[in-house]
């Protein structure tokens, strides 16, 4: 069975009409046609025109919309087919777009393209896709500079590629060869194109070449050399040499020489002499001498006597000769001279008995010894078992060791005093350790005070000892140890809220987030953007601080909610919005895509006009990074005006800082301004700086000239795109420096004008007296949050929790007429993440935790009982429970 369809189409202003008659199965007669190919996104590359395709089934007629004008029935190249497996019609549509028609409107907006199909049932349409002239200009903004470094020492070489369409894409040659990051780790590509050498090496020598390519065209910057030289260095001295003299008095010498290393490429030599010389005396050699005979010896027994001399008149020294001769005579005894030989029986018996005597005493003085000995052993062995005893008896301090690496700070408490009902007062776990398992988990070192108790909720704070703490961690080693950017406390199941004042960050813990008997040290904190180099590329850019909370690894049962500001103009059909998370080997990974959430994934991220709220179940360091989808994505920029609060020269500095618009960059600045002693001249504003590639600029005009003068001696200043877009600098700041022409000029009027080129922009008048001090109060711009930086237990939250557990318990039961937790998600105005409360165990329990956080500092619980009372509950009354009963 087959059905009839006609169409009229009336095409380019009603010049053409068209009827056409084509059978349809009837069982896909109610079918709305669906795109089989959509037109992408092109580039118009010289003067070569650019088609754009479109396939659709079932499908009757296709047409293209160009700018929201039907595209000429002519001017559409048709073919048609029949899908052989369901039996619907196929057709098939191209245009061509040349430059001359995307040139008729460039620069009002961008060209685009789109198809219409139709079927018996209705029309469909596809994808917008937009046709742009690429182009890439000759000349670089910025072009690497010849340099001469030394060896071992880094390297940086900048480059700012021409402006283009698409953006180019920039590598690196060294003397026509390529430079490849990956092969030799020593080179290193910024994200703004510069490159890096990070330890100059001999054979880095050479010219060094910036290529920017991109369909259009390859540009070459002009060379720059790059000289690696080598200062020289002395080798070591060498050992003396022999004195030139053999005896007396003469010279010796040592020599080094400039190797070590030797000067290469222009390095400097070695300075001071490389030859040492030193007088030396040489000893003489002295030959020995014999000393005078001594006398004559008795006559001995054997009728023998003796004399003797000695070799030291003068003693044979420095190689000289020994004495020649004897040094020993002997001399027969005359007869008369000689004693009696013979011995009688008594003398030898005396000797004898001498003999005996002497062995006897011997033997006596070895006994004596022996005993001595044995006594001094035994009473050493004695004095080392009393002091075994006596320290066996000491008292022993007993400290818990530090597990090592350990991630997860938990503790199991005593369940029958945690798990009933809170008191009021949450004691530090230090405090009770001898209720704790050491078994149940890993425990931090104990604070230095033993312990500590919580009082009305306010937790105890000791920042030194707890930074000192972190820091012995291997996965904190980049937290910063800076105590007035970083909180931390105690949680256990009642949860809490730690809270950075005048930043705009926190971190909400709802009830039942940490399970039951367990206690977690949880800290929050800033991480500074120089420290941490996010991989961006293309069109990314960093839209928030870095947040890091933790201790990662710690076992949460619901998310908690992290808060902190961006800087995009919220328009996510500009942007594509990604939610950063760095791994534990220190690389950065994409949790999760605004507008494409998978809620069985522990993340979810809520954007509102200048605040993001990440629920997130896995604690970590967080980034929020924009990639631009157009030239219409822009950053909301604040701009602060600061000048001296005394000025007693002619010259007065008028600085202006440049920065994205989060609270914690202003606080920075702030604080920075205070030291510096300067004052703010004006209040702040806010720029919304657009992804065009165009510079920003600033310039003062209007000045009395009879009185004032600008000692600039351009026009203007300017802060390059890629400086704001990438985030290079923390806080980009330009002086404006003014001459007056007298010490009694006081009075200053002028206009300050800040735009982005080809792009809109803005004027400021300033007229103020520089010798008075009108320097606003902190508070007028930084909202002063008096807060406590970590709140702990019901203190933290507006609901008490018996009364949110009634809440829960009636609203999480889904009702026919609609009045549960849905209702309350519209009535909060928060039904656009009705999907994502849906999917929790507890809706309700999540829509109050959104609401916790959007209204600590003016959560009204009057409202919320209103909101309570039109859905048709009758726990709104239990707002009027006082804080006691709860």
């Amino acid at each position: 069975k087959y059905l009839n369809f006609t169409c009229e189409s009336i095409l380019a202003g009603g010049e053409h009409a068209a009827t056409v008659t084509h059978p349809l199965p009837a069982a896909f007669s109610d079918l709305l046609p669906h795109f089989l190919l959509e037109p992408d996104d092109v580039y118009i590359v010289k003067n070569k025109p650019v088609t754009l395709t479109c396939r659709s089934t079932p499908a009757t007629q296709i047409y293209f919309k160009c700018n929201s004008e039907w595209v000429h029935q002519d001017q559409h190249l048709i073919e048609r087919d029949v899908d052989p497996a369901t039996g619907l019609p196929v057709m098939q549509v191209k245009i061509d777009i040349s430059r001359q028609q995307v040139e008729k409107i460039f620069g009002l907006e961008d060209y685009w393209c789109q198809c219409v199909a139709w079927s018996t049932t209705g029309t469909q349409k596809s994808q917008k896709a937009y046709v742009r002239i690429a182009y890439l200009r000759k000349n670089f903004e910025e072009e690497p500079l010849g340099k001469e470094v030394a060896l071992d020492q880094e390297v940086l070489l900048r480059c700012h590629p021409p402006e283009g369409v698409p953006a180019a894409e920039v590598e690196w040659q060294r003397n026509e060869g390529l430079i490849d990051p990956k092969t030799d780790p020593n080179f290193f590509i910024t994200v703004d194109h510069n490159l890096i050498i990070k330890q100059a090496r001999l054979a880095d020598t050479g010219n060094y070449t910036c290529v920017a390519k991109n369909i259009v065209a390859r540009r070459k910057s002009s060379s720059a050399t790059v000289i690696v030289y080598v200062n020289g260095g002395w080798s070591t001295w060498a050992t003396w040499s022999a004195c030139s003299a053999i005896c007396g008095r003469g010279w010796q010498k040592r020599s080094r020489s400039c190797t070590n290393p030797t000067p290469l490429n222009g390095g400097t030599s070695c300075e001071s002499q490389s030859v040492q010389k030193s007088a030396c005396t040489a000893t003489c050699p002295v030959d020995g001498g014999w000393s005078e005979w001594s006398k004559w010896s008795p006559c001995g027994a054997d009728c023998t006597m003796w004399r003797s001399r000695e070799c030291t008149q003068p003693t044979p020294s420095t190689s000289g000769k020994d004495c020649q001769g004897l040094d020993l005579q002997s001399l027969n005894c005359t007869s008369e001279q000689c004693p009696q030989t013979a011995s009688g029986a008594e003398d030898v018996a005396l000797y004898v008995g001498i003999v005996a005597v002497a062995l006897c005493l011997t033997l006596l003085l070895i006994v004596l010894v022996l005993v001595y000995r044995r006594k001094k052993e035994g009473l050493d062995a004695d004095v080392a078992d009393s002091s075994i005893l006596t320290t066996g008896f000491q008292p022993m301090g007993i400290k818990p060791t530090k597990p090592e690496n350990s991630h997860l700070l938990t503790i199991q408490p005593d369940l029958t005093t945690t798990t009933t009902s809170y008191q009021g007062t949450l004691r530090s776990r230090h405090e009770v350790a001898g209720k704790f398992s050491m078994s149940n988990g890993p425990l931090l070192e104990p604070l230095p005070n033993g312990s500590h108790t919580l009082h009305n909720g306010k937790l105890p704070s000791d920042p030194n000892d707890f930074m000192n703490r972190l820091s012995s961690q291997t996965y904190f080693k980049t937290l910063p140890r800076d105590n007035i950017n970083t909180s931390y406390g105690t949680f256990n199941f009642l949860g809490g809220r730690l809270t950075l004042p005048n930043t705009g960050i926190s971190l909400l813990i709802p009830p039942e987030a940490i399970p039951r008997g367990k206690i977690y040290e949880i800290y929050l904190t800033i991480q500074k953007k120089e420290d941490m180099r996010l991989p961006l590329a293309g069109c990314q850019t960093l839209l928030s601080p870095v947040v890091s909370c933790g201790p990662p690894g710690v076992v949460l049962t619901r998310p908690v909610i992290l808060t902190m500001d961006h800087c995009s103009d919220a328009c996510l059909e500009n942007w594509a919005i990604r939610l950063k998370k760095q791994s534990y080997e220190g690389t950065w990974e994409d949790v999760l895509q605004l507008g494409e959430e998978v809620f069985s994934e522990p993340y979810y991220c809520q954007l509102e006009a200048e605040t993001c709220r990440v629920f997130t179940e896995q604690l970590g360091r967080f980034a929020l990074v924009g990639e631009s989808l157009s030239m219409a994505a822009a950053k909301r920029l604040k701009l602060l005006l600061f000048a001296p609060a005394y000025c007693s020269t002619l010259e007065y500095n008028i600085r202006i800082y440049c920065m994205d618009d989060t609270q914690d960059l202003l606080k920075e600045v702030m604080q920075m301004e205070r030291q510096m002693g300067g004052r703010l001249i004006d209040e702040p504003h806010v720029l919304l700086f657009k992804d065009s590639y165009h510079n920003l600029r600033l310039s003062i005009h209007d000045m009395p000239q009879a009185h004032w003068r600008s000692k600039l001696l351009t026009g203007y200043q300017e802060i390059p795109f890629y400086h704001i877009w990438s985030g290079s600098q923390q806080t980009l700041h330009c002086t404006f420096t003014l001459e007056r022409q007298s010490l009694s000029t006081c009075d200053l009027t002028c206009t300050l004008c800040v735009w982005q080129v080809e792009g809109e922009g803005q004027s400021f008048t300033l007229d103020f007296n520089i010798s008075k001090d009108i320097r606003p109060l902190d508070s007028d711009f930084l909202l002063m949050d008096n807060c406590t930086p970590a709140l702990a237990g019901p203190s933290a939250f507006q609901i008490p929790y018996l009364i949110r557990q009634k809440i829960c318990s009636s609203l999480d039961t889904p009702c026919p007429n609609g009045a549960d937790w849905r209702l309350l998600a519209q009535r909060l105005k928060l039904d656009r993440h009705m999907s994502f409360f849906a999917s929790k165990a507890s809706p309700t329990s999540v829509i109050l935790d959104l609401w916790e956080t959007q209204h600590f500092h003016s959560g009204n619980l009057n409202q919320l009982a209103a909101v309570m009372a039109e859905i048709g509950k009758q726990e709104a009354m239990i707002f009027l429970v006082s804080d006691g009963e709860c």
